[in-house]
């Protein structure tokens, strides 16, 4: 894939045109949140290739991306843990950004949704 000139910046255009998400910061470095849960950030790991991007995505999802094409996406000891990719942003154009951060957007808004119904459910009196 050729060389993009794709950086925080860019990231950050695309994120906040999605639903819900709010520029903030993740221990230091700049991030995209939706209701105050990690969506996308600078990596702050040293373990991270300069010109990467951690994107937050399911176990599965990680894994397809991986597969499909390790060139651009990678795992560090330290993320393997995480539903998180690294993402080599020199290696992506802006149309392959959009459909990643969308992923990140639908893996999230989920979870922080279920969050919220789990959260009403247990606050709830019993009848």
């Amino acid at each position: 894939m050729p060389r993009s000139t794709i950086n925080f910046g860019t990231v950050r255009n695309v994120g906040l045109a999605l639903p819900g998400v709010k520029e903030s910061t993740t221990y230091g470095q700049p991030a995209l949140k939706i209701h105050g849960k990690l969506l996308a950030c600078v990596p702050a790991h040293r373990s991270a290739e300069p010109a990467s991007l951690v994107v937050r995505v399911d176990f599965d999802d990680r894994a397809e991306l991986l597969a499909a094409a390790p060139d651009v996406y990678y795992v560090t000891d330290h993320y393997v843990g995480y539903s998180s990719v690294l993402v080599r942003l020199s290696r992506v154009n802006l149309d392959v950004l959009r459909d990643l951060l969308l992923m990140a957007h639908k893996f999230v808004f989920t979870a922080v949704s279920l969050g919220s119904m789990i959260q009403s459910f247990i606050m709830s009196p019993m009848p």
